[in-house]
């Protein structure tokens, strides 16, 4: 049974910190890509960041560049997202991925069932 479990979220306040984990059991979870994604109450799910199987490259939304860091253990099968200097804006439901990339096209396969993130004074 494929399964992607975030975890990690909660209330913070602006200007502060918290990692999200994201669990991934019954597949191969080093040969694929992983994304996170994020979802705003009434608005479009979006791509936060990006990282490629082995984790040498990473790409982010400019809303969270600079503030947030995607990494991944393949050994724990596991990927993370560290989110600092946190914004009102960045809540949302946060949701990890799964794919792969055929050419310069991503594949989506698996979703996670999301975590709340909620920044708020």
């Amino acid at each position: 049974q494929v399964q992607l479990v975030e975890s990690g979220g909660g209330l913070v306040q602006p200007g502060g910190s918290l990692r999200l984990s994201c669990a991934a059991s019954g597949f191969a979870f080093s040969y694929y890509a992983m994304r996170w994604y994020r979802q705003a109450p009434g608005k479009e799910r979006v791509l936060v960041a990006t990282i490629t199987t082995s984790g040498g490259s990473t790409n982010y939304a400019d809303s969270v560049k600079g503030r947030f860091a995607i990494s991944r253990d393949n050994a724990k099968n596991t990927l993370y997202l560290q989110m600092n200097s946190l914004k009102p804006e960045d809540t949302a439901v946060y949701y990890c991925n799964a794919g792969q990339y055929y050419g310069g096209t991503y594949v989506s396969d698996y979703w996670g069932q999301g975590t709340q993130v909620t920044v708020s004074s």
